[in-house]
């Protein structure tokens, strides 16, 4: 009954690997009096790095817009490393596509946030990500909202 190899998935390392703000059209624009539309696009990847050992990203682009013109454009990559073994590949799968993006997605959020209110504008809070959801929805060959980057 108990495989002489058991299944390991564990932490190693959660980090921000990528993070940037463009304010192009400031200040003219901060004196508009509109409500700016926000765009929000999210991303996953799953890179291997070595034997069992692979990166997830989750990637959060967010820009808001008075008419055609930016206010600011807030891109920002979320990574973690795990070490995943012993897994059969179905169960591989849902293992990089949802969970290891649910413990890496509240640091993105946390980040995203803190950017874009140091920046000088409210916080833009993102909101909870049901993964399973985009992940089937992948699977499935359905668009969403949020889609599965490469």
């Amino acid at each position: 009954m108990a495989d002489t190899q058991d299944s390991i998935f564990q932490i190693q390392r959660v980090y921000l690997k990528e993070a940037s703000l463009e304010q192009p059209n400031s200040p003219a624009i901060l004196l508009e009096q509109e409500q700016p539309t926000v765009d929000i696009q999210l991303g996953v990847e799953a890179t291997p790095v070595a034997d069992g050992i692979y990166e997830i990203c989750v990637t959060a682009t967010v820009q808001t817009k008075i008419a055609d013109r930016t206010v600011f454009l807030v891109e920002a990559k979320q990574a973690g490393i795990f070490e995943i073994r012993n897994l059969s590949e179905d169960q591989m799968a849902p293992i990089m596509g949802i969970a290891c993006p649910q413990i890496v997605y509240p640091y993105l959020r946390s980040n995203v946030a803190d950017i874009v209110q140091r920046a000088g504008f409210p916080p833009v809070h993102l909101a909870e990500i049901n993964f399973q959801q985009m992940y089937e929805q992948q699977q499935s060959g359905s668009e969403g909202a949020a889609t599965l980057a490469q």
